[in-house]
């Protein structure tokens, strides 16, 4: 990133880093906090810091397609679990984690090791624009099917193991959350 910054001068660079500690900062708050809904709105605001990373880095429709389909659709999708769970304050005690199963410990370790794998095939792209990405992968006219050609052929593995955290998201929501009949 630092080659992109130092080219880009100190007001990107200032922004990128202000960005990138509001994207963490809102992480750690959501990760803190016992309401699940205050936990959706810290969320929503790490989204948007991620945005405007994206923007610092000049991938300007990746940061609307970030706000549109994260922050938009995902937090509503989130909301309406929240709430279809009807949680009452005393259903927000301290939930005791159960062992963890062998099988929960190899998809672990399966799921860090593919999360390697992507990130050091994805290392010669490190300190590298999104244009520039764009020019080494292929033609580029700026459109939205430059952008998705590259996406699904060759950063498959990412985008859909990023689905499945978020579907993993949801599902432990509602195992954490059901009440016992």
């Amino acid at each position: 990133m630092e080659p992109i910054l130092a080219a880009a001068g100190a007001g990107h660079a200032v922004a990128f880093y202000a960005m990138a500690a509001l994207a963490v900062a809102s992480a750690v708050l959501m990760m803190t906090q016992r309401n699940p809904v205050a936990c959706v709105l810290w969320l929503v605001v790490c989204f948007v810091g991620l945005a405007g990373l994206f923007v610092t880095l000049e991938a300007y429709f990746l940061a609307v397609i970030q706000v549109l389909v994260y922050a938009g659709a995902i937090m509503v999708l989130f909301l309406f679990v929240i709430m279809l769970l009807n949680l009452r304050p005393e259903d927000l005690k301290a939930v005791a984690l159960p062992r963890i199963p062998l099988v929960g410990v190899v998809a672990a370790l399966l799921l860090l090791a593919a999360v390697v794998t992507v990130i050091s095939a994805s290392r010669p792209y490190f300190g590298m624009s999104v244009a520039g990405i764009l020019a080494e992968v292929g033609p580029t006219k700026d459109s939205v099917r430059d952008i998705g050609l590259p996406l699904f052929r060759d950063w498959l593995l990412p985008f859909e193991a990023t689905s499945i955290l978020l579907l993993a998201a949801i599902v432990g929501a509602v195992a954490l959350t059901k009440r016992k009949v």
